[in-house]
């Protein structure tokens, strides 16, 4: 991977800017990441990252229009939430970068909250939920998989909300409490990546931001989700086409030194090289329609995870216990250091495919400095390609056994 230098600033209020020139495009990308996401709620009243991330697109005290002042000036935007943080980019022609700071940096301390944005952003999110996982065959899974998982971790529901009734009924006040918890310079990560200068960049930053008012509240540690000692199994019956398997195991989190090894061991085990992928078990084995083996990638201790579609006929039980033994048996007789050698080689490509592009570039640099030092973007490809054999089974031996996994059978009621 061919590393990319920046600058690295934080102003006194606390923002942590990263600048990334790059002269060979006209264009620049504007990455505000926000460290708050759905485990940051209270369960009360879950999906209000989501539902803010929504209404960050309403307008704020001085700008009424987020959308049209970028589109004049040429630009692109969009945003997502996720369980652990809250992502906004915007892609312009660099000689406008001034308009995306203005926008940003007003929305980020004087966002509006009228009653009629509210609701309307309200109904947006009830009906995007209806569509996702109410109406929508296997749009459960991810609710059923999470509440088996955790048992005290946020974790335990999807970022759009555990239901539509606490979206519904959650208080404008609620939501503005939130905001004002959550939101400020000192929650965020600022990249710029693009045709910039980095000095002139960060005054035009330290203009449009070095003002705002830093969050005085610390935020609250999280539970920590307790070590399971006890295999869990679900099952549940569905209008849906195929029987369907969802299993996971607890695993570290991003920064702990066994996530690379399981990362790339999932990577393996789901590419098409190798003569035990997920080939194997659909082709050879004939248990599957589809499927793959994942990482959740979070932040705090996330999961391994499998899932798939199940050809018909097949015992959802009996699949699962034949996934369980697969991953040992791939683990300790199986692998080997060329399967490992493409995987990291595979990842190498696709993360150099990515950082072509100056948004996908500014979002992985605010990833990398929220979880600890954007530094480690130019040294990971190194630290995945010195990992053996051993390190990926002493991984899979310490975490992927059947008393630390959850099971969803999710069932097809035609075909039961």
């Amino acid at each position: 991977m061919i590393p990319f230098p920046f600058e690295r600033y934080t102003l006194g209020n606390g923002l942590k800017v990263l600048i990334q020139p790059d002269r060979q495009t006209p264009m620049v990308a504007v990455n505000l990441l926000y460290d708050v996401g759905a485990r940051d709620e209270n369960p009360q009243w879950t999906g209000l990252a989501h539902l803010l991330e929504h209404l960050m697109f309403e307008g704020s005290r001085h700008i009424p229009n987020y959308d049209q002042p970028l589109q004049l000036a040429g630009g692109i935007n969009n945003a997502f939430t996720n369980n652990d943080l809250t992502n906004y980019y915007c892609v312009l022609p660099a000689a406008n970068l001034s308009t995306a700071l203005w926008l940003e940096s007003d929305r980020m301390c004087n966002l509006s909250l009228s009653e009629h944005k509210v609701e309307v952003q309200r109904k947006v999110v009830v009906e995007e939920f209806r569509q996702r996982y109410l109406n929508q065959p296997y749009g459960d899974l991810l609710t059923l998989s999470r509440e088996l998982s955790y048992t005290t971790h946020p974790y335990r529901w999807p970022t759009i909300g555990k239901n539509i009734e606490q979206i519904e009924q959650v208080p404008r006040q609620t939501i503005h409490e939130f905001y004002k918890e959550h939101y400020g310079p000192n929650r965020c990560t600022l990249v710029l990546s693009g045709n910039v200068n980095p000095d002139s960049a960060l005054k035009e930053i330290e203009y449009w931001f070095g003002d705002l008012p830093a969050q005085a509240q610390k935020k609250s540690p999280l539970p920590v989700e307790p070590p399971q000692t006890q295999a869990r199994i679900k099952q549940v019956k569905r209008a849906v086409p195929e029987h369907a398997l969802w299993m996971g195991w607890h695993m570290p989190g991003r920064n702990h030194a066994d996530f690379k090894a399981l990362d790339l061991f999932s990577d393996a085990l789901s590419g098409s090289a190798a003569g035990y992928t997920m080939d194997e078990l659909i082709r050879k084995r004939g248990l599957l329609n589809q499927g793959g083996f994942y990482v959740s990638g979070s932040a705090d201790p996330g999961q391994f995870l499998f899932s798939a579609t199940l050809r018909e006929g097949k015992n959802p039980e009996q699949v699962a216990a034949e996934i369980q033994s697969f991953l040992f048996e791939i683990a300790e007789h199986r692998l080997t250091q060329d399967d490992l050698t493409r995987a990291t080689e595979k990842m190498a490509t696709s993360n150099a495919f990515s950082d072509a592009s100056v948004q996908n570039r500014a979002l992985r640099l605010a990833t990398a400095e929220w979880l600890g030092d954007a530094q480690t973007l130019n040294t990971e490809w190194e630290e995945y390609a010195q990992i053996t054999v051993d390190d990926v089974r002493n991984a899979a031996h310490r975490y992927l056994n059947p008393e630390n996994s959850s099971t969803l059978l999710y069932l097809s009621e035609s075909n039961a």
